[in-house]
């Protein structure tokens, strides 16, 4: 008997990257969503296009990997998005995002209403929520996925676009939460997180694998919001996963000589979404994403081919 696939979504923004020798596709929940077909999902991205050359090449670039282009409005009024990435000497990028695009207009369409009726995970960030319009696309996207969906906040925190206000609203719609240790501070001043016991707050500081600090942060999030899972990527330090109440660490695998770190976080959490899932094992899940994302960061951009020895 044939299994049906997954129906998995990334919705919010579809943009190029653009580097200083070249420019690719990118948007951190259309990356997500290409990972996860990539690892057997039924992927749907929802989004907009503007009317314009970069529109056609992203529509164009999806269709030649076989990858569904029906939720992605082309807006006449609005280009399509782009990002002016500068990397540094490890790697590691800095964002510079094109104002007033194509995804800061979303609409919830019918289309959009009924890929939620059918979907079992979903990927949103607080970028595409910079404007009150695509924030209310989401929300009402979200507010019609059935119950059991996986809803997956990653937090994806760039520039200014972000507010306490929209951080604690996107949490509450959500099952699971993915961050990075650079986000983590912020995520935490932004909810009021009392880390310095007998009520008063002490200093939150970057985050490593061994600091208590950092777990006791975690688990009260996951707490407060009653979240199923929390990952929080640790760049060269690895990344640790809670799962109902289980932690894993998992190191960076050795010998990862890194191109550029754009879109690593966004295959992370396909492979552990994929994984959960699947109901596969913590330890089992959470090793094929750190495996997944170091692979990306060996290569240019968001979403290179990922190898068989990945996918199977």
């Amino acid at each position: 008997m044939m299994v049906s696939k997954r129906q998995v979504v990334g919705l919010g923004e579809v943009l190029w990257d653009v580097f200083d020798d070249r420019k690719l596709f990118g948007g951190a929940p259309a990356n997500f969503a290409c990972h996860a077909a990539s690892l057997g999902a039924e992927a749907h991205i929802l989004s907009a296009v503007g009317h314009d050359a970069l529109g056609d090449e992203a529509l164009a670039w999806l269709q030649q990997r076989s990858l569904s282009v029906l939720g992605i409005e082309r807006d006449r009024l609005h280009p399509t998005g782009s990002v002016r990435i500068q990397l540094d000497a490890a790697g590691r990028p800095t964002y510079t995002f094109a104002s007033d695009v194509a995804w800061d207009h979303l609409e919830c369409s019918s289309y959009w209403l009924q890929v939620a009726n059918q979907t079992d995970a979903v990927c949103f960030g607080t970028l595409a929520q910079r404007s009150e319009t695509s924030r209310r696309a989401i929300s009402q996207f979200l507010e019609r996925v059935p119950k059991g969906c996986l809803r997956v906040f990653d937090v994806n925190l760039r520039q200014s676009f972000y507010s306490p206000e929209i951080i604690r609203d996107s949490l509450s719609r959500s099952d699971v939460l993915k961050l990075n240790d650079e986000e983590l501070p912020i995520l935490a001043d932004a909810l009021g997180i009392d880390v310095g016991g007998a009520g008063s707050r002490g200093p939150i500081s970057k985050p490593s694998t061994t600091d208590a600090e950092t777990l006791k942060i975690l688990d009260a999030i996951a707490t407060a919001y009653d979240l199923n899972c929390v990952a929080l990527t640790l760049g060269s330090e690895g990344s640790l996963v809670w799962l109902e109440g289980d932690w894993d660490r998992q190191p960076t695998p050795s010998n990862v000589e890194v191109m550029d770190t754009v879109g690593a976080g966004d295959a992370f959490s396909a492979a552990l979404i994929m994984g959960l899932l699947h109901g596969d094992p913590l330890p089992a899940l959470h090793r094929r994403a750190a495996r997944i994302a170091a692979y990306v960061c060996t290569q240019r951009g968001a979403v290179p081919p990922l190898p068989s020895e990945l996918i199977d």
